[in-house]
């Protein structure tokens, strides 16, 4: 229940820029779905969001469970309604470069779950199958219809155009850590198409060490079939609705998430070498399941 709309170039730090471009980046699917598919799979996401309004209304009055609940059962119902299979898998841990930092097995409580960002997908993708709260831009709060989703959904938002909003965004994060709840980021800042990936920017790490719970990573990766797939990303000066409509077009699409196990660093230490260090081990763990896994796939 979060989106993304690529704006301008800016010299804020809370705007990076991908390279990724739909020209340069895009792939022709391999095989497209017939017109009666597509237009099932239009419909079909048009009665979830039509549904989802009410459903989001009446989540609002409920705990932060229910909503929970109410999130992942509206991202199901739209990401099969799009035509999209789920794998999730669990990748292997490495932490290297730090004597602080540690691999932690999964426990109960909150974990800041960060990955890749490919695609307005990859938000609806991590609720269908987790949960959790999703962290996004405050933009998304006034858009008619969307608004009212996330609401439902208990969304963080956090205000991108004024940097002195970031601590309280950073303390709301990590308030619902320490509530045991999993909160889900994408700390590129922007979309990359898979082939490559951004860098993890630091600042949302601090929520974790603040809560004093894990970061666990993950991998995002889309193909058709067993063949990477390029078709759902969102970058550059892409429009929403074409994305949507390539998407909708794909056959067989699949999206992989890889997650990994939790990495955590001790409390007490220098609060900015702590969060640029879980950043640099997430970073690194999930830049080896998506673009060395992509170039492996390509290779073979």
């Amino acid at each position: 229940m979060s989106t993304i709309v690529h704006l301008p170039v800016t010299t804020s730090p809370w705007f990076p820029v991908s390279p990724c471009a739909p020209e340069d980046c895009l792939d022709e699917p391999l095989e497209v779905a017939g017109p009666l598919r597509r237009a099932a799979r239009i419909l079909g996401a048009l009665a979830v969001v039509v549904v989802g309004v009410p459903m989001a209304l009446a989540a609002r009055l409920a705990g932060t469970a229910q909503r929970t609940r109410f999130t992942m059962l509206w991202s199901r119902m739209l990401v099969r309604a799009l035509g999209i299979r789920i794998e999730a898998r669990r990748g292997f841990a490495f932490v290297g470069g730090s004597l602080e930092a540690r691999a932690v097995p999964e426990g109960e409580g909150g974990a800041l779950l960060v990955g890749n960002h490919i695609s307005w997908l990859d938000p609806l993708l991590m609720a269908a199958i987790t949960p959790c709260r999703l962290l996004s831009k405050i933009e998304i709060s006034r858009w008619p219809v969307i608004r009212t989703l996330a609401a439902g959904g208990n969304v963080l938002f956090i205000d991108r155009n004024r940097l002195s909003a970031l601590p309280e965004a950073i303390d709301a994060v990590a308030a619902a850590l320490r509530d045991g709840d999993t909160v889900v980021a994408f700390p590129e800042g922007t979309t990359w198409c898979g082939r490559e990936m951004g860098t993890f920017r630091p600042a949302v790490f601090q929520a974790a060490i603040d809560a004093g719970v894990p970061v666990r990573p993950m991998a995002l990766r889309f193909r058709q079939g067993e063949v990477p797939s390029t078709g759902p990303c969102y970058v550059g000066d892409d429009a929403l609705i074409a994305s949507i409509m390539r998407v909708i077009a794909i056959k067989d699409l699949v999206a992989e998430v890889t997650f990994f196990p939790g990495v955590q660093v001790p409390r007490g230490g220098d609060p900015r070498h702590a969060r640029k260090t879980l950043a640099r081990i997430a970073e690194a763990q999930v830049r080896a399941g998506v673009v060395e896994t992509h170039r492996e796939a390509v290779a073979a």
